[in-house]
């Protein structure tokens, strides 16, 4: 894995990964797209996965830790720094393959540095 991929997959404040951040509002840089529905704290793996409810009919999007620029605990919102047409075209969720390697790569290249998802 390159390192882009790694610091992808990273909090960029540690004190994210501690939050259980199940049901919090997801805001990105345009606006809201959905709740967290699932959120996981593996070292240099960590992702949330959100459920954006009727904006994109109901699918679901894995959003690597790295793209949480920040938390509000007391509001219960997370704020990514992408916006929605970026998290839109991301790479489709799959229940049964959103774990794998091979999508985390994809997804990864995607929201990392050079990829079309990237934004600094």
């Amino acid at each position: 894995m390159s390192s882009y991929t790694v610091d992808i997959w990273s909090y960029s404040d540690q004190a994210f990964a501690s939050d259980n951040l199940i049901g919090y509002e997801v805001e990105a840089v345009d606006g809201g797209i959905g709740k967290i529905d699932e959120a996981s704290n593996d070292v240099g793996a960590s992702f949330v996965v959100v459920d954006t409810g009727p904006w994109i009919f109901g699918k679901k999007v894995v959003l690597p830790a790295g793209v949480i620029s920040r938390v509000d605990a007391v509001d219960e919102k997370v704020f990514v720094n992408r916006t929605k047409e970026q998290i839109k075209n991301s790479p489709e969720y799959d229940a049964d393959t959103y774990r794998d390697e091979a999508y985390r790569s994809e997804l990864g290249a995607y929201y990392g540095a050079g990829g079309a998802g990237w934004q600094v």
